[in-house]
């Protein structure tokens, strides 16, 4: 079957990935500028410095950062920070919009970077020079008829927010992200009609995960509260202001099956994806925390309050869209003794032994695409928006500036098939934005080896390199695929 006209081909960035540009053009740090790089199997860390000018590193999720007593965010001197440049979309878009337009996107899924607009939050002021910076980046879409689709925030904190406001653990961050919202929506009313407030907003909960701390998992749920409170807060004045616009929000796709028949396998399932998937979801669709939110706050051993007003504005706040990433399912088991255990986006799992595995242990399963699609279209009635899915690998640029990725487009190839049969079989997807169309830096791990796009930035994992830009193999086959609308795999 043809993918419908008008469907939303495309590729997907992130500014605090790509951009680069850390300290340019009035943009403040963000929380990522101070995360050195890792591996799979290294952490990332945050640096810090003490009174005393001794410097540290703490292992954090950049949202729930805790330094030790007067200890302050610092760069150390000589260290790599692989966000700082990134694969330097800040100063390549055009040359790299105009590639993303010679394979025909239809959309470009992107981020604002909320320090590049208020780098010192709205007391603070707007930074013309960062407005200007997306003007430029949105008239350099339209020349090429590309639509951008853009997300609010995404792993972007500012530092600002978290050293003088404690980030989003404090509820006055809620009107900060909707003063920042209500600008952009203002300002880029005639470049932009698809916008998002929150990507992968459910990443609270995994920044948990084994904690097993009380406190941990308060904070996580109240951050999250306030987010889920400030997104549909920006949803209600879009659709107040333009009502030929559209918003939705995404989830991570950590999607899972049961191991085994065993009933309670069964019941696990259900509770894994209720927690990591639905919770959110059901609530920024639905306008309402679902049923079994009452049974995760008693077994966390934490209490979210819900005033009037809150309860107001999450239904009066309610997506036009969902979002969502694909990369791969894992399993669900009260049966560990015999599993074997493998990675993945976020959270890691079960190994599947009827699956194969990327080099860093992500399952390939096409067909839990399928499967999710049926699931989340069925549950919500929503247009839905696969707008991460990509294999990370390594790429070797070959001495006639070839790249050979097969592999890739074996991988994609499976996944535009499953999307397709679902269509056929009365899902409503009306856009595909495969995670990254060009190479950037991993948000997990701080590399650039583990690739992802279509086009190939030559820069290693300590930012040494050109920066030139490639065309791998599988640039000239997703040109093929959306000139084809999907017929041609």
């Amino acid at each position: 079957m043809m993918f419908q006209k008008g469907f939303l081909w495309g590729g997907d960035i992130s500014a605090n990935q790509a951009e680069g540009g850390w300290n340019e053009g009035g943009k403040s740090p963000n929380m990522t500028d101070y995360q050195l790089g890792g591996t799979k199997d290294i952490p990332r860390m945050i640096t810090y410095q003490m009174p005393d000018g001794s410097y540290g590193q703490t292992i954090a999720f950049i949202e729930s950062v805790k330094l030790p007593k007067d200890a302050k965010l610092a760069i150390i001197p000589d260290k790599f920070y692989p966000n700082h440049k990134a694969t330097d979309f800040y100063h390549h878009y055009r040359e790299d919009i105009a590639l993303f337009a010679e394979m025909g996107f239809k959309a470009l899924n992107l981020t604002l970077s909320w320090a590049r607009i208020y780098p010192n939050g709205v007391k603070g002021g707007i930074n013309k020079e960062g407005v200007d910076y997306y003007h430029n980046v949105f008239q350099e879409c339209k020349r090429y008829g590309i639509e951008p689709l853009v997300h609010l925030y995404k792993y972007d904190m500012p530092a600002f927010y978290v050293t003088e406001m404690n980030g989003w653990l404090n509820r006055g961050l809620i009107e900060e992200f909707y003063q920042f919202s209500k600008f952009a929506i203002d300002e880029y009313k005639n470049e932009v009609n698809y916008w998002s407030t929150f990507n992968e907003i459910n990443v609270q909960q995994f920044a948990i995960l084994n904690r097993n701390d009380k406190q941990e998992y308060q904070e996580a749920y109240t951050r999250l509260h306030h987010q889920l409170i400030a997104s549909a807060k920006v949803v209600k004045y879009l659709h107040d202001n333009y009502h030929e616009k559209k918003i939705g929000c995404m989830v991570a796709g950590i999607f899972t099956y049961p191991y085994t028949c065993d009933p309670k396998d069964q019941l696990l399932n259900q509770k894994s994806m209720q927690e990591y998937v639905y919770y959110c979801a059901d609530t920024f669709v639905r306008g309402y925390y679902p049923s079994y939110s009452k049974r995760l706050f008693k077994e966390l051993g934490i209490e979210i309050k819900v005033s009037e007003e809150d309860a107001r504005i999450l239904l009066e706040g309610k997506v036009d869209f969902l979002e969502f990433s694909y990369y791969f399912t894992n399993l669900s088991t009260i049966h560990n003794e015999d599993t074997e255990l493998t990675s993945g986006n976020l959270m890691g799992g079960v190994k599947n032994p009827y699956l194969q595995v990327s080099e860093w242990g992500w399952a390939k399963d096409p067909d839990g695409l399928k499967f999710y699609l049926h699931e989340l279209y069925d549950r919500y009635q929503i247009p839905l928006i696969n707008c991460e899915n990509g294999l990370g690998a390594i790429d070797v640029l070959e001495d006639d500036e070839t790249i050979h990725d097969d592999y890739r487009i074996d991988y994609l190839k499976s996944h535009v098939k499953a999307m397709s049969e679902a269509i056929d079989e009365g899902v409503d997807l009306i856009g595909y934005t495969t995670w990254g169309c060009i190479d950037l830096v991993s948000a997990g791990t701080g590399e650039i080896r583990k690739r992802y796009g279509f086009i190939y930035v030559d820069i290693d994992d300590e930012g040494n390199g050109t920066y030139n830009r490639y065309k791998k193999d599988s640039f000239y086959w997703y040109k093929k695929v959306i000139e084809s609308h999907g017929e041609e795999l």
